[in-house]
């Protein structure tokens, strides 16, 4: 959420969403039309959907005495390759069963899921800083496929990847989805 009303109490998720929380106020005090002309003086929209969570980065514990950071790491520098869980298990010296309980205990997922964030933030790094269309990058982030990318994008982020790629690039990077 941008931001919480609850009566007296208002609390805003960050900086820009304290614009997005006086509007609120100007729309709950003086109306739409007041809180829209306002939106329009400072160059926003007048209402933003809540769901930025596709803006804010999710750190992975990186501790070099883990079990599993070993093959993570490793992994991190394969993600265009294929990565199942038996050739993650084998490098890490663990059964599957024992590396999935692991992966679990020190990153909080599944080796399957961490492998699909790891490739969703890479793509959202090429997104923000290359000119690869989306075919392309999502061979060269493990997906295959511009569907299985937009699939995993979507999931994981709220948006499609060009949708990502216009907010962080502007027009510059559009191409058609």
């Amino acid at each position: 959420m941008l931001f919480v009303d609850d009566g007296d109490v208002l609390t805003s998720a960050g900086v820009a969403a304290g614009v997005d929380l006086c509007l609120h106020l100007i729309r709950r005090d003086h109306g739409s039309a007041v809180a829209n002309q306002a939106a329009r003086h400072c160059v926003v929209p007048p209402w933003r959907d809540g769901g930025q969570a596709q803006y804010i980065e999710r750190a992975v514990p990186d501790a070099a005495d883990t079990s599993t950071s070993a093959t993570r790491s490793w992994a991190l520098q394969r993600l265009d390759q294929p990565l199942p869980l038996d050739e993650l298990a084998r490098h890490a010296r663990m059964s599957v069963r024992t590396l999935t309980r692991r992966f679990r205990q020190e990153v909080g997922l599944t080796p399957g899921d961490w492998l699909i964030r790891q490739r969703v933030e890479y793509a959202r790094h090429l997104l923000e800083t290359s000119d690869l269309p989306v075919d392309h990058l999502a061979r060269s982030v493990g997906f295959g496929s511009s569907a299985s990318l937009r699939g995993h994008f979507n999931a994981t982020v709220g948006v499609s990847p060009q949708a990502y790629r216009r907010t962080f690039r502007g027009s510059e990077g559009d191409e058609p989805d």
